[in-house]
């Protein structure tokens, strides 16, 4: 079981990272998503606030929209890699990010204000340019933004102009997401389990009984949290309550990386597998399935 959870793990991990190799992504703007996800590796996903049909898809080779028809049309003008995506909570018109150009290096804490065409650095991040592949905007004070970046957190309180160096991150992140209650809560998906932090990532406790590796976290506006833990799930629970329910178990040997809520309907969600499939649920999880399967 373990041998079988360290391999999955090691292609999560390359998966996050974006170290796969020089694969071409077709010069056409627009491919079949299950095109696209042969030849690139997705790293976020959202759904665009002001159209709940529309998702936002953050790759190694560009940023994306994605129809209803599984369509996938790249919006960026760049085919750069798009790591630590993350829309502003509150203010539709703001995209942030942050990876890799096509030219090489890091890109630092980018944004983007024309629905993801364009983007530029704000900050080069604490001892940058930096490449956050774990980033997130807290809910509870937009204007404080954490990032993971070479074993430690950063953490911003200005919108992402300027950063700080904060602790040391906890072994085997693999991701992070800020509450929506607390600005100084902060919950972590890592190999060693489920946990969070109180105290802006000081220290951490387990979040979870089951120490089994979590694979993903979110949190959304109203409160909610989501994870994903090998052997139990997809869980849920309402902020401040530790009392994880189960949502979904029924993913057989996948597990998730990234998911999205709609903000305006939340029994639709969005999820990306360690496989790159986008999954999607209209009945808040309970049941899945493949948007733009072949």
């Amino acid at each position: 079981m373990m041998s079988t959870i360290r391999r999955l793990f090691n292609v999560c991990l390359v998966a996050v990272l974006g170290m796969l190799p020089a694969a071409a992504v077709q010069t056409a703007q627009s491919v079949p998503l299950s095109e696209l996800r042969q030849n690139s590796h997705f790293h976020g996903i959202a759904v665009d606030p002001d159209d709940g049909s529309r998702l936002w898809l953050a790759t190694h080779h560009g940023f994306f929209v994605v129809t209803p028809d599984g369509l996938a049309t790249r919006l960026s003008r760049d085919q750069n890699d798009y790591m630590g995506f993350t829309p502003h909570p509150t203010d539709a018109s703001v995209l942030y990010a942050s990876g890799h150009p096509q030219s090489g290096g890091n890109m630092g804490f980018i944004a983007s204000s024309d629905g993801g065409r364009t983007w530029s650095q704000l900050s080069p991040g604490d001892a940058g340019p930096v490449d956050f592949h774990q980033m997130d905007v807290s809910r509870a004070d937009p204007a404080t933004i954490y990032g993971a970046y070479h074993g430690w957190l950063q953490f911003s309180r200005d919108g992402g102009n300027t950063w700080q160096p904060g602790p040391s991150l906890p072994a085997g992140l693999l991701d992070l997401a800020a509450s929506a209650k607390d600005v100084k809560r902060l919950y972590a998906a890592t190999k060693e389990g489920l946990i969070d932090s109180v105290d802006g990532g000081e220290s951490w406790k387990p979040a979870h009984v089951n120490r089994s590796p979590a694979t993903m976290v979110q949190t959304t506006g109203d409160g909610t949290v989501y994870a994903f833990v090998i052997s139990l799930g997809l869980l849920r629970t309402e902020e401040p309550s530790p009392n994880w329910e189960p949502v979904s178990n029924g993913f057989g040997d996948r597990y998730l990386l990234h998911l999205a809520v709609d903000p305006r309907e939340g029994r639709n969600l969005y999820a990306i597998t360690h496989k790159g499939e986008v999954l999607v649920s209209k009945d808040g999880g309970a049941t899945w399935s493949e948007l733009g399967a072949p």
